[in-house]
């Protein structure tokens, strides 16, 4: 297991775990991804490597990387039927799902976000919906 796990790390809920890893420098789609990893199973540092490029919109502002983080949880434990409509919830609660328009233009923040994005998953999980 990697450093960025602490004693405490596993009494917090999914939103606040996810929020955690932000801010100890983990991007949106890395904090989503760790945030789930007690439902994904993906080990760690594999899940800081693959999601490394889809921060900030994939680097270029485009697709916000708490969906990026969302969408592969939803792979890794086949949902992924739900990945439309994790992008629709965005669109309809934040106005975008682009990193660009939600930063810049709504001042969405991160936290804000990757909470969100990380209880969407939950739930899909959880109870087959959102």
């Amino acid at each position: 297991m990697s450093e960025i796990y602490n004693e405490n790390s596993s009494d917090l809920n999914i939103k606040d775990k996810a929020v955690m890893f932000h801010k100890e420098g983990k991007n949106c789609a890395q904090s989503v991804l760790l945030s789930l990893e007690k439902y994904t199973g993906l080990d760690s540092d594999l899940a800081v490597k693959i999601s490394s490029g889809f921060g900030g919109g994939i680097k270029s502002g485009e697709v916000c990387g708490a969906i990026s983080g969302a969408v592969m949880v939803l792979g890794l434990c086949g949902h992924e039927k739900y990945a439309k409509l994790i992008v629709e919830d965005f669109k309809n609660n934040y106005g975008s799902c682009l990193c660009r328009t939600l930063k810049g233009t709504y001042h969405v923040s991160c936290d804000e976000l990757i909470s969100h994005a990380a209880e969407l998953v939950e739930g899909v999980i959880k109870n087959g919906n959102l």
